[in-house]
């Protein structure tokens, strides 16, 4: 009997979340369905998008500060973020089909890149010089694709004919882009041109259930990818091998960055909780490293 009741407690303490390996950034329902995007700038403020309604930008610089920071122009909505600078930040806008640039210190938007042609930008890579790879599903369709836009904002498409392409990110080195399909559950890799051209296409890990959404790449060349709708975020190493398993709170884990002084701190949105859990990593994430070389800081 003492077995039985152990186990219930422990079957219901396990449904709360209590094996959960997350704690709370933000408090729940703060953000919409689509909280997505997270992304840190030198002072360690964390970004995320769509806080209290849909096309607007919140500022985190704390465990339950959060606020509105922007709200983007009519018509765009933001997903997937990213520091170009100290002082610029991209936003893949998915309802008005830009890439759109921030300014941090005056907060002014302006669209970098405007392809009608895309399906919905959906996430960002970037390169220290600023070379950006942008995930572009087509979601009724099941397919994808990944357009490059170059330090001048122009966009063609570098890998055509994918399935759901979603998150997306480049290698310490920055001579491998990772990008996942989300419904096919595939994580391909290709290498990097310097005018920005993939080549030598190949298969780095396919997981047999579950979801896909944004992933990081962290200092050592693992990915971080959040797995939506299994409440976990999967750690592989370069060479397609799963190193190790987060489990979060929530179900619908939609994207992650890193941050902290440290950088080893680890933010996720959840679009189910609508709000951000954290987590600590092995190693500081690329795009933090790369913020501080941005900085001037080794």
């Amino acid at each position: 009997m003492r077995h039985f009741y152990l186990s219930t407690i422990l079957t219901a303490l396990s449904g709360l979340g209590a094996l959960a390996q997350t704690s709370d950034f933000t408090r729940e329902h703060e953000f919409t369905n689509n909280c997505e995007g997270p992304s840190v700038d030198g002072e360690g403020n964390v970004y995320a998008v769509n806080y209290a309604m849909d096309g607007t930008i919140a500022q985190i610089p704390k465990r339950n500060k959060t606020s509105i920071f922007l709200t983007l122009p009519k018509g765009s909505t933001g997903n997937g973020i990213r520091f170009g600078n100290a002082n610029t930040f991209y936003v893949a806008d998915f309802t008005g089909h830009n890439v759109l640039k921030v300014n941090l210190e005056t907060k002014q938007v302006s669209v970098h890149c405007h392809e009608p042609s895309m399906n919905q930008p959906n996430d960002l890579a970037i390169t220290s010089k600023g070379h950006i790879f942008c995930s572009d599903p087509n979601w009724k369709a099941g397919t994808g694709q990944v357009w490059h836009v170059s330090p001048e904002g122009k966009a063609k498409i570098v890998a055509p004919s994918m399935g759901t392409t979603n998150g997306i990110d480049v290698s310490p080195d920055e001579r491998t882009l990772y990008v996942n399909e989300s419904v096919q559950r595939n994580v391909w890799a290709f290498d990097i041109g310097a005018d920005g051209s993939l080549s030598n296409k190949r298969l780095l890990i396919q997981f047999a259930d579950g979801g896909m959404d944004g992933m990081r790449c962290d200092a050592n060349g693992n990915l971080y990818i959040t797995r939506h709708g299994k409440g976990e975020v999967a750690v592989v190493a370069p060479d397609g091998k799963i190193v190790k398993t987060i489990k979060t709170k929530g179900k619908s884990v939609s994207n992650i960055c890193f941050g902290g002084k440290k950088g080893r701190t680890c933010y996720i949105t959840l679009q189910d909780r609508g709000c951000m859990e954290t987590f600590t990593a092995d190693a500081p994430g690329r795009e933090w490293t790369m913020m501080q070389a941005f900085l001037g800081k080794k």
